[in-house]
């Protein structure tokens, strides 16, 4: 694995975006939000831990993010999805974003609503052209789990057309305690986008606090 040190997270307000950066920062890793409402980031951060120690996180403009970043993680709600991948496309040149995007759609968050695309990780490979190794995953991981559990249950699907590129993101989710998979062609993460929907309606419906997946096999040991 490369060594990367800056990671870029676009959209850090939300509460996947925040909780990765605070999970990285943690893990000593230099951490770059770009957003485009600063403030509410720094109030996001602050508020899920007054005790973190914030001198490896800047806060900057989405380009300006993506431009000085090793390794990107695109963390914006779908309604911003292709206007953020614009916004971006001119500063990934031969880097990784990493698109936990999935394609929800208010108020019907509890189905299945799959772009005229079919899968928005494709979309944005597209987008971005092939010489930007795009790597979806993430879509299944409760943000709740990752803001508060020290080892989240939850396990990741990761997808992309470039091995290497896969296994990067493997390795780094890694220092965050997160268990990831190979689990082929960005075509395939259309699995993964279309999981969360149901996800979230088991939430609903079972009381859970944040369903997710694991991989279980016969063959497994502990």
């Amino acid at each position: 694995m490369t060594d990367i040190k800056k990671i870029g997270i676009i959209g850090g307000s939300g509460a996947l975006g925040s909780a990765l950066a605070k999970r990285f920062i943690k893990e000593s890793f230099e951490v770059t939000i770009g957003s485009r409402s600063p403030e509410k980031v720094i109030s996001k951060i602050s508020e899920s831990d007054k005790n973190l120690d914030v001198q490896n996180l800047k806060i900057q403009g989405i380009a300006q993010t993506a431009s000085e970043s090793e390794l990107i993680f695109l963390t914006v709600p779908f309604a911003a999805h292709q206007k953020t991948v614009h916004e971006i496309k001119h500063h990934v040149h031969g880097k990784i974003v990493v698109d936990t995007t999935v394609p929800l759609v208010p108020p019907k968050v509890a189905r299945v609503q799959l772009p005229d695309s079919g899968c928005v990780a494709r979309k944005t490979q597209e987008m971005l052209g092939n010489d930007v190794q795009v790597v979806s995953a993430l879509h299944n991981v409760a943000a709740t789990a990752l803001a508060k559990s020290e080892t989240p249950d939850g396990e990741v699907m990761v997808f992309g057309n470039n091995k290497e590129a896969r296994e990067t993101v493997i390795q780094l989710i890694s220092k965050i305690s997160l268990k990831g998979w190979h689990c082929g062609s960005i075509d395939n993460a259309v699995v993964a986008e279309s999981l969360t929907p149901v996800l979230i309606f088991m939430n609903k419906y079972y009381s859970f606090k944040g369903a997710g997946i694991k991989i279980v096999d016969e063959n497994m040991t502990e």
